[in-house]
């Protein structure tokens, strides 16, 4: 993922009011992230417990989604629909988030298992280990996992434009 500004951040989300947009929390590090090992930019708002956000590079364009999970979760043994790491305790939440267009101004909403930190990249990556989790033994390639990562935030996108 190439670097992102605050002012992209802010305009790309999909699923929120612009004035939502323009007031919520974007990490002030982010001249410190690890670019070149995201497949897309994910973080919690410390300032309203349960609220994340993932900024997603598309084709041609970024990609902003506001969502909301449980904190807490659930306790037990979990897998994430994203990268597919398995947490223990409370490390996958399921993220929710009001859908676009008329669907969500309707109300709906999609939800997915995922990382609770969402750093869904990283563990793809074996940057990061679940604290004590365990991923499965694969025999796919770093990268290959890393195209899962991607093929599988598209789709819950997909899910969320339909």
């Amino acid at each position: 993922m190439h670097p992102v500004t605050e002012p992209e951040i802010r305009s790309s989300f999909v699923n929120c009011s612009k004035g939502d947009a323009k007031r919520l929390h974007v990490p002030r590090n982010l001249n410190e992230k690890p670019w070149d090992d995201l497949d897309f930019l994910g973080w919690s708002d410390p300032s309203l417990p349960g609220r994340c956000y993932l900024v997603v590079p598309q084709q041609d364009r970024l990609t902003g989604v506001a969502m909301r999970y449980q904190p807490g979760g659930s306790g037990r043994a979990q897998m994430c629909t994203i990268c597919l790491t398995t947490h223990t305790g409370h490390g996958v939440s399921l993220m929710t988030a009001p859908k676009t267009g008329e669907s969500g101004r309707l109300g709906n909403s999609i939800g997915t298992y995922i990382c609770t930190d969402l750093a869904c990249s990283l563990y793809a990556r074996n940057k990061i280990r679940p604290p004590l989790g365990a991923r499965y033994r694969e025999d796919l390639t770093t990268e290959q996992k890393a195209e899962r990562v991607r093929t599988n935030i598209n789709a819950f996108l997909t899910r969320l434009e339909s």
